[in-house]
């Protein structure tokens, strides 16, 4: 809870009204903080809105879209006039597209930037000159173990989100001297509707699979994904108490890893060498049968 050594009450949540961001929104809430939660879709808005009442929660929920540059300014604008200020910035609204890079269209690939990337630029671009002025504040960046380790058919994901961890260490040294610090979050698979909303935003992709010259690599990708998944026993409350302690640890770390599988993610990157981790990666994935299966078509 906020005390009063840590004045970083007010907290500004992009995508807070589903997924990681609702679950960060209700969890900061119930521990004092007074929240602010943007999100594009009107029907998850009032559900946000009617539980928050329910529960009595300081949550505040506002239409974002943060894509737009007038829905940003709109948004933030209202924050200030209501809280007189934003404390805490966490940049959460994201899609994931699912495509081999070959085939991803450059108008997808775009789409994919705009939100998870520019997005996050828009956004904190927006809040900055307050914290600046103020001499406090602390942004929090989504990221994910994507941004450190990228998967076949995950690129057009990873690639944003690695452009997310670049900017964010840059920034964390560019805001020391006016005492804000850049945070980045960094989860593995925790179930929310993300998934299904990337299913969604990959369908083109996924419908033409079973014909593409990568079906083997798509295949592949599926089946190691399914056991991702349905292995993965995480909540978006596990993500949001790594959140809270971005907010609270004084000073923070640059990076808050979350789930167990991260953890080995990271570590494995960091310390094999690249053909030994590709080494893992086409066992995982069972690119080796793909492979062979390619060459055996060939010959045939």
């Amino acid at each position: 809870m906020p005390t009063s050594e840590n004045k970083l009450t007010n907290v500004f949540i992009t995508g807070g009204t589903d997924g990681l961001g609702r679950g960060a929104a209700a969890f900061l809430a119930a521990r004092g903080y007074r929240v602010f939660a943007g999100g594009r879709n009107e029907q998850r808005r009032d559900e946000l809105a009617k539980f928050a009442k329910e529960k009595n929660l300081p949550i505040e929920v506002l239409p974002l879209d943060v894509t737009d540059d007038a829905s940003v300014s709109a948004a933030v604008a209202e924050a200030d006039r209501r809280a007189g200020s934003i404390d805490v910035l966490i940049n959460n609204a994201g899609i994931a597209i699912g495509a081999v890079m070959e085939e991803i269209s450059l108008a997808d690939l775009r789409k994919q930037f705009e939100t998870n990337f520019f997005g996050v630029v828009r956004v904190t671009q927006r809040v900055l000159p307050g914290m600046r002025k103020r001499g406090r504040g602390r942004i929090i960046n989504m990221s994910s173990i994507a941004g450190k380790v990228a998967s076949p058919v995950l690129g057009p994901y990873s690639a944003s989100k690695h452009a997310l961890e670049a900017i964010s260490d840059s920034q964390r040294l560019e805001l020391f001297p006016y005492g804000i610090a850049v945070v980045l979050i960094e989860p593995g698979f925790i179930p929310t509707s993300m998934n299904r909303n990337a299913a969604e935003y990959s369908s083109a992709y996924i419908t033409n699979a079973p014909n593409s010259s990568y079906s083997g690599v798509y295949q592949a990708f599926q089946t190691a994904w399914q056991k991702t998944t349905s292995a993965s026993r995480y909540t978006p409350e596990d993500c949001a108490r790594v959140i809270l302690s971005a907010i609270e640890d004084n000073p923070p770390r640059a990076r808050y890893l979350v789930t167990k599988d991260a953890k080995i993610a990271s570590a494995m990157k960091r310390f094999f060498s690249d053909r030994a981790f590709d080494a893992g990666m086409i066992k995982r994935f069972g690119l080796a049968n793909v492979r062979a299966k390619i060459a055996a078509e060939k010959k045939s």
